[in-house]
């Protein structure tokens, strides 16, 4: 039997819907039954926030009523106790608004657009299994290229259901946009995209080229009358390293694209600002022609999908970035990590032109920006050589779709040389066996 939709998903399903809109027609059966519990406990602790006595929420005080915290815990944070609390579901108010600032000042194409304000996530990952939540049914096709992270496969396969359907990325050395376009003109009206730059493995942002292929094509699509979701998986959002790549993310043009694709910007601080321990992410929303009311729409949609899976984010974690935002250095510092990461993303460069040997063991594939890069080992399994290289010379490496991936972010610059050496000697050895 199937339980009657609740009356506050039917809300934000009518303004969703309200004035013709097709965003709502883009949820999974999932996503349109998802609601934040604004009528519950939290609605009814927020009406009694200005009560002099307040037994709502499951939170305990001082006799004071500062936050019942340990001393020593408050310490090690040094941050004030309202850390400690839960943070709304929905995130910090104030990280949620600064978050928005931040996305116009690194994406100036955004001047002037409408979007959502950002919800705050468990990082990217549980970002992407709210939109998976949201707007994955069984069965549904997920389009995107065939270098991808493994574990959209946990994500969007074995959590929703869902159908990876892959295109070969590149074509002639460039982001394959007329096999990315088939599939958004094939047959059906729905379509689900993942677009993922820098990309993770091959470290490959598009081209400003690339990029405006890329939106045309999902204009194209649009027009025609396919509903698009464009899922932006931007978790290694500003690691460019080479003129000519776009720097902003796709977001800018595609949150006021066409009415009938609705764009969803996954990203955070994890990469960025190398807080991968932090698990605290940002889903954004952009549609043309959606109102206020339909934006507030969405965040409930994605906060109650918070709230039903891990409540909130990390208190501490957004606290410590709101702290961390305000600091004078931050700026400075965050420069020097990047420049860090583009010496070895030079370095790597710089060896493969030196060394035209390493033609006859690999082929690298395009990179130009983030964590990693991919070479394509020649004659050999790349899994062989992964075991080997362990065995032999004590380098370890990631094997995905027959590639072999480097993640030189954690390679220090005077190991690269060795790296490489000793990724062609082994192939050598596995080519003679």
């Amino acid at each position: 039997m199937i339980r009657p939709i609740h009356p506050l998903a039917t809300a934000l399903n009518a303004d969703l819907s309200a004035n013709g809109s097709a965003l709502l027609s883009l949820f999974s059966q999932r996503g349109k039954r998802a609601f934040f519990p604004s009528k519950g406990i939290l609605g009814q602790s927020a009406e009694a926030k200005d009560t002099v006595i307040n037994a709502t929420i499951g939170t305990a005080f001082e006799e004071d009523g500062s936050p019942l915290c340990l001393e020593c815990l408050e310490e090690l944070v040094k941050l004030p106790s309202t850390s400690f609390l839960y943070a709304p579901s929905f995130g910090l108010p104030g990280l949620r608004e600064l978050w928005r600032g931040m996305l116009a000042q690194k994406n100036p194409s955004l001047a002037g657009k409408a979007y959502s304000l950002p919800v705050v996530t468990h990082a990217l990952t549980h970002g992407l299994s709210v939109a998976g939540h949201l707007f994955v049914d069984a069965g549904e096709e997920i389009l995107l290229p065939d270098l991808y992270w493994d574990n959209y496969e946990l994500l969007f396969e074995e959590a929703y259901g869902g159908v990876l359907k892959t295109f070969p990325m590149f074509d002639d050395g460039r982001f394959n946009v007329a096999a990315l376009e088939s599939l958004l003109l094939a047959p059906g009206e729905k379509k689900v995209v993942i677009l993922n730059f820098p990309n993770n493995p091959t470290g490959y942002t598009a081209t400003h080229t690339d990029a405006e292929a890329i939106v045309a094509a999902l204009r194209r699509a649009a027009e025609a009358g396919k509903r698009v979701v464009a899922i932006l998986d931007d978790a290694y959002f500003g690691l460019v390293y080479e003129p000519g790549v776009s720097k902003e993310s796709l977001f800018s043009d595609l949150c006021d694209l066409h009415e009938n694709l609705l764009a969803v910007k996954l990203d955070g601080p994890t990469k960025e600002d190398y807080v991968w321990g932090f698990r605290a992410g940002f889903m954004t929303f952009g549609a043309r022609g959606a109102t206020p009311a339909q934006y507030k729409a969405l965040e409930a949609k994605a906060a109650g999908a918070v709230r039903g899976s891990i409540s909130n984010a990390s208190s501490i974690a957004q606290h410590l970035l709101l702290k961390a935002y305000a600091l004078p250095e931050y700026a400075k510092q965050k420069a020097e990590k990047y420049a860090l990461l583009e010496r070895r993303y030079r370095r790597i460069k710089d060896l493969l032109a030196a060394h035209p040997e390493y033609a006859s063991s690999f082929v690298p594939m395009p990179f130009n920006s983030g964590y990693f890069m991919c070479v394509k080992p020649l004659g050999v399994d790349p899994e062989a050589l992964r075991q080997r290289l362990i065995a032999t010379r004590k380098t370890g490496v990631i094997v995905l779709a027959g590639l072999v991936r480097l993640a030189f972010s954690a390679v220090p610059c005077d190991r690269l040389a060795e790296l490489f050496e000793n990724i062609h000697q082994t192939v050598q050895e596995l080519q003679r066996a």
